[in-house]
């Protein structure tokens, strides 16, 4: 696992721990390391889990699908990004969505028991690891709330642009990429792609914003249209 490394070291769960002792600390939480293709199902809805992953290589997408297929997005997960920690502390419970490849992926699992449990071996970076899960949880319950915030606007438009507001705010900057395509954007949204292409045209054509594939601009007249 030499050549994940880096990717490990920026990532939140391993803040605060240096290369070496990571190395060492794969090794106490029985880490190993799986490939997937692209559209492959990391984890399925209804599986039970006792790991937690985290990307190392590639883009995955964590869904939900309701009893006719119709698919939502929660969130996008890239390098460094952990994903089943909840599911994972809970073993007995089912999970509730399904994480699938956007890219090939490399993913490196890790038992989340032994994360939870000192090891024999007593650690003494085993309490940051244990302080680095749980700011992972807060904010992925960030995320989560953000998300609450553009679906409950109204219309397709108020949650349009409340996730494009929110993004410009993230990048600090009036242009900005989005993670998603149309489609995508649509099922992060909950709204149907036809609307959402439609409902693009418009806030162009009024001048509100301007957009190239996943490049957006907003006009900082916004607010007085």
């Amino acid at each position: 696992m030499q050549e994940y490394l880096p990717v490990l070291k920026k990532s939140n769960l391993f803040q605060g721990v240096t290369p070496e002792e990571i190395q060492s600390m794969l090794n106490c939480l029985s880490a190993y390391v799986k490939h997937y293709k692209k559209d492959e199902f990391i984890i399925r809805s209804g599986d039970y889990i006792h790991f937690v992953g985290m990307i190392v290589s590639g883009a995955a997408l964590i869904i939900q699908e309701d009893f006719w297929g119709k698919r939502t997005i929660i969130s996008e997960l890239l390098p460094g990004n952990l994903f089943a920690e909840t599911y994972a502390c809970i073993p007995s419970l089912p999970i509730e969505m399904s994480v699938i490849c956007d890219s090939e992926c490399d993913v490196i699992f890790m038992d989340m028991n032994r994360i939870m449990t000192t090891c024999s071996s007593s650690c003494s970076f085993h309490t940051r690891l244990i302080q680095n899960l749980l700011s992972s949880l807060a904010r992925k319950n960030m995320i989560l709330t953000k998300k609450m915030q553009h679906m409950s606007k109204k219309t397709i438009r108020e949650k349009l642009l409340s996730y494009l507001s929110a993004e410009s705010l993230k990048s600090n900057s009036s242009t900005f990429y989005i993670p998603f395509n149309r489609q995508q954007l649509a099922d992060y949204l909950s709204i149907d792609r036809s609307a959402l292409s439609n409902e693009l045209s418009k806030l162009q054509a009024e001048g509100i914003l301007t957009y190239n594939k996943s490049k957006f601009t907003l006009n900082d007249e916004i607010h007085r249209n």
